[in-house]
């Protein structure tokens, strides 16, 4: 049985089984890949079905010697215990030789953020004068205003915006669908896009549902969107490193902050667990904690 074999039966158990995400699959093969590369050139061409515990570990700690992240190292091994473990319950081996692999401590991981001034800053940014200019507002605006991962935003399709009642249909991770409240502000926002920018294009035929295009009419990648983000950034001499999902941070944070319960946030975030939102309950803790530091007399000499 070869690694390719195997791998490929990882794929469909992961896709159709368990339902990943796109992304988390593509990171999960790639990591259990790059094992396969491994065993092929350094350990003799060794299959999977005869990889031992010695030779995983031993893989693993000459890519460390590389100055990855220990978040990276720790992907890595949960996508090699997932591969094995798969391997095991599909009786292709006795033995699962990624069992006593131990992924890296890691600390409290806690996401960027922008304040609301931030993000004003970004939007004024934005030179609404030209077409793209107004595209780009608006998608931050529901970038910001509904908490969307970007893969939601490119793949947001008009037929789920309901603009009598205010809310967003979005296709989430593992095909998961969730409703997400639309602000009066952003579905204005949306409408102005819908009729004074996007009916100007000659929108490809796969598109014609798809909300937020490029100038040739066809869908907008992950990249382009990570491109103008950046750039706006810059621009607004903002000094942080942001991303698209520095929005959906920000859009969650502020909501606690203003006092919104956890479990709301959760539905509309689309978290399976609370335990994944809860993240956002030790940043209103980091704001606390600054806040004693600075104000509470006992510190103020």
């Amino acid at each position: 049985m070869t690694w390719d074999e195997k791998i490929k039966d990882f794929e469909n158990f992961l896709k159709f089984e368990r339902n990943f995400s796109d992304n988390t699959l593509d990171a999960y093969l790639r990591d259990v890949r790059k094992l396969r590369d491994y065993a092929e050139f350094e350990l003799e061409n060794t299959g999977p079905l005869e990889i031992t515990y010695e030779n995983i570990q031993h893989y693993l700690y000459e890519i460390s010697k590389k100055k990855f992240s220990e978040r990276s190292q720790a992907r890595w091994i949960s996508s090699i215990k997932s591969f094995f473990k798969y391997l095991l319950e599909d009786e292709a081996r006795t033995d699962n030789p990624a069992t006593l692999l131990e992924a890296p401590k890691l600390g409290l991981y806690l996401p960027d953020t922008l304040s609301f001034g931030d993000v004003e800053r970004i939007i004024n940014a934005i030179d609404i004068t030209a077409d793209l200019g107004k595209r780009n507002r608006c998608m931050i605006e529901v970038l910001y205003g509904c908490g969307l991962r970007v893969s939601e935003l490119i793949d947001l399709k008009i037929s789920n915006i309901n603009f009598k009642e205010l809310y967003l249909k979005v296709e989430g991770k593992g095909d998961k669908s969730r409703f997400v409240p639309l602000a009066a502000y952003t579905s204005s926002l949306i409408k102005d896009y819908i009729h004074e920018v996007r009916s100007k294009y000659k929108i490809n035929k796969k598109c014609e549902d798809i909300l937020f295009l490029n100038s040739r009419g066809s869908a907008m990648s992950r990249v382009i969107v990570f491109i103008i983000i950046k750039e706006l950034t810059e621009k607004a001499g903002i000094n942080k490193k942001i991303s698209p999902h520095t929005f959906r941070h920000s859009f969650a944070t502020h909501l606690l902050q203003n006092g919104a319960d956890l479990r709301y946030i959760q539905e509309m975030l689309g978290h399976s667990s609370i335990t994944t939102t809860e993240i956002y309950t030790h940043l209103k803790n980091e704001e606390l904690r600054d806040v004693i530091l600075n104000f509470h007399p006992r510190n103020i000499s």
